[in-house]
């Protein structure tokens, strides 16, 4: 039913009563239908989330919308943003050595599975750079060493803004990114990590899981933060390991779990399906 949506409307402010139909009026006056509509009302902290999908009057504008929507906006005291969904957002991946999330994530969007415009391919190794331009993608070498650190995400974020990019993707990029950068890029990376964090920080965590006997890999994708991943977490899976497993199983099955939870991830931020929660996430299937 999305495809068939112009704007993805979202809403967040104090619960209270009245909020959901105002709205639903307000989309109605304007001769729009709405086709999906979820909403959230945190007992806790008293926060009320919703996101519409709609359909919009072939002459109907962004501004409006809007226009016509911010007096009840105004009276419910709403935090709101509309968005164009026929607009495919543009997106910077990130990769190192391992591959596995960049050729799922290019896989996806040939096929149309992500409504994604990937702007560029930046790497600090030149491993991947033919698969990039195997599809037509510009790719960005940017080695990383302790003296250019701060040099180079400078070209970084010169690069995102001339792309105009809405999301970078840390496709198991494996450097961290600075606090400076970080909060200049706020709600714009995702990124994936395998889900033995903390008890298996470091190199070769997989084969210090399978000494430990683990029965089962997963991978959490998330928000990136300040704080070294443990940034609001979009989702996360699990693949179960069995006794006779070995090592190279584990990454394996890693791997592809790892694919799997950063698609997932990049997909539901795409269709505005995230809403931050303070440190945590309300996700609209």
């Amino acid at each position: 039913m999305l495809e068939d949506a112009d704007f993805i409307l979202q809403v967040v402010c104090q619960d209270r009563k009245g909020i959901v139909a105002a709205v639903a009026n307000s989309i109605a006056s304007q001769d729009c239908n709405i086709l999906e509509s979820s909403q959230y009302g945190d007992a806790i902290t008293g926060r009320f989330f919703m996101r519409i999908a709609l359909s919009a009057p072939s002459d109907m504008t962004a501004e409006g919308f809007s226009d016509a929507f911010t007096p009840v906006a105004a009276a419910f005291r709403l935090d709101w943003q509309l968005h164009n969904a026929k607009q495919k957002k543009r997106a910077i991946i990130m990769v190192s050595q391992g591959g596995h999330c960049l050729n799922d994530l290019l896989y996806r969007t040939s096929t149309g599975r992500l409504p994604l415009e990937v702007t560029s391919v930046v790497s600090n190794h030149t491993i991947w750079q033919r698969r990039a331009e195997h599809d037509g993608i510009p790719f960005i070498h940017l080695p990383i060493s302790p003296e250019n650190k701060a040099e180079q995400e400078a070209k970084l974020l010169s690069i995102a803004e001339e792309q105009q990019v809405d999301l970078i993707i840390l496709a198991r990029y494996m450097q961290v990114l600075s606090d400076t950068l970080c909060r200049k890029l706020d709600g714009r990376v995702i990124n994936i990590h395998h889900s033995f964090l903390p008890g298996f920080k470091g190199a070769k965590p997989y084969h210090r899981a399978y000494e430990r006997g683990v029965k089962m890999v997963g991978a959490t994708a998330h928000y990136v933060t300040p704080d070294l991943d443990e940034g609001p977490i979009i989702t996360q899976d699990v693949s179960v390991v069995d006794h006779a497993d070995t090592v190279e199983d584990l990454i394996a099955q890693g791997q592809d779990t790892e694919s799997r939870v950063l698609a997932r991830a990049v997909k539901l931020h795409l269709e505005h399906r995230v809403m931050l929660n303070g440190n945590r996430t309300v996700v609209f299937k």
